[in-house]
């Protein structure tokens, strides 16, 4: 499987399986091409955003050390505490330090306890099922109040394009994948369009509330935090707001245990201080260094380099060589309308990686200026000093 970047609509289609109509609709559009790449915000960073418009949301603090670690543990002074490891990748708590611990995700009662785990945490590496063997280093931890969960509902706010807006979709079977209950129970995926223009009225957030299964003064306390959801959709010029579990608590709150934040990339020129928080640490060098030169690129694990223009053509183009018995070397889309300078760095990029032994270029020259690669090709023969 070859990862897409290419578009917004893509990575902003709710997981509701071929029942869901913006899937659909997401399906039967052309994608947008695009030369930026997604913006990746850690646990902490969109749990802030949320706590910043109203979200309910867990108390807690961020350390990048285990004293730091400590002291948070002591501040919070909640009841049961739970440690998390920041990384951008799944998993967390099935996960291995490179330390021996066991599981970036750890509860524990004792302050104590916490600023233990934590340097077991920090500086070490991480390795889930959605990262490499070698693993992602920890820089920071959260340490947040642990509660109790009674109840679990499933709460997304997305743009779908069958609908020419925003649609809040929601489920009161909450905490599992969401694909799996419209799958197996489409009667519990309730859906509300929103009017773009009019915005989302009382009437539908209560709604929403009452088919999530909250009631009496829950069910009031539901519609203000979905409301208080559609907002921040709207002023950070999100794409989607999935919050999965949208639960309650034995003593009567309604929280947003965790979520993800979808942004539009195009919306970066008024949303900087949002774009500002990417994390590109977990990047691979190569990964940021393309980055600069608006190149869309991911390293995969062959020795056969594609240079390529056209996403759709790239994807393409790993199929063909993976189908023949190669493995590539990495997913390069150079987009159209591309410069010699980036045609320049996309060649350097390639040819500085040491696993290289063939380069693959497949152009469509339609939507590329002719004289982009050969003069940049033949400008770059002095400085190629690689065997392919």
């Amino acid at each position: 499987t070859y990862i897409m970047t290419e578009g917004t609509l893509p990575c902003a289609e709710p997981r509701l399986g071929p029942q869901c109509p913006a899937l659909l609709a997401a399906r039967s559009q052309a994608f947008q091409l695009t030369s930026r790449r997604w913006l990746n915000l850690q646990e902490y960073q969109s749990k802030k955003l949320m706590s910043d418009y109203g979200v309910k949301v867990q108390r807690f603090f961020v350390a990048d050390t285990a004293n730091e670690a400590l002291e948070a543990a002591k501040r919070l002074n909640a009841k049961e505490i739970v440690l998390k490891a920041q990384i951008l990748a799944g998993g967390r708590g099935k996960g291995v330090f490179h330390s021996g611990l066991k599981g970036g995700v750890h509860l524990t009662k004792d302050p104590n306890v916490v600023g233990q785990l934590a340097k077991q945490m920090i500086g070490y590496n991480l390795a889930t099922k959605q990262t490499l063997k070698e693993g992602v280093k920890v820089h920071k931890v959260m340490v947040a109040e642990a509660l109790d969960i009674a109840r679990e509902t499933y709460l997304a706010i997305l743009m779908d394009r069958s609908c020419n807006g925003p649609v809040l979709v929601g489920s009161p079977q909450g905490g599992v994948d969401i694909e799996e209950v419209a799958a197996s129970n489409p009667e519990l995926i309730f859906k509300e369009q929103i009017d773009i223009f009019e915005g989302i009225k009382d009437s539908q957030a209560q709604r929403m509330a009452e088919n999530l299964g909250f009631l009496g003064p829950l069910k009031n306390q539901a519609a203000d935090q979905i409301k208080k959801l559609y907002n921040l959709f709207l002023k950070v010029d999100a794409t989607q707001v999935e919050v999965n579990p949208f639960g309650e608590t034995p003593e009567g709150q309604v929280v947003c245990f965790d979520a993800k934040i979808n942004f539009d990339d195009n919306a970066e020129f008024r949303q900087k201080n949002i774009f500002a928080m990417d994390d590109k640490s977990e990047n691979e060098p190569i990964e940021n260094e393309a980055a600069r030169y608006d190149l869309k690129y991911i390293g995969l694990d062959g020795n056969i380099a594609c240079f390529v223009n056209g996403a759709g053509l790239a994807m393409a183009t790993c199929d063909i060589i993976f189908l023949n018995g190669g493995k590539p070397a990495n997913f390069l889309d150079l987009g159209g309308g591309v410069k010699e300078a980036q045609v320049y760095q996309a060649f350097k990029l390639l040819t500085a990686d040491p696993k290289i032994t063939f380069l693959f270029c497949v152009c469509i020259m339609y939507i590329f200026r002719s004289s982009s690669l050969p003069y940049s090709a033949k400008n770059l023969q002095p400085c190629l000093q690689v065997s392919l």
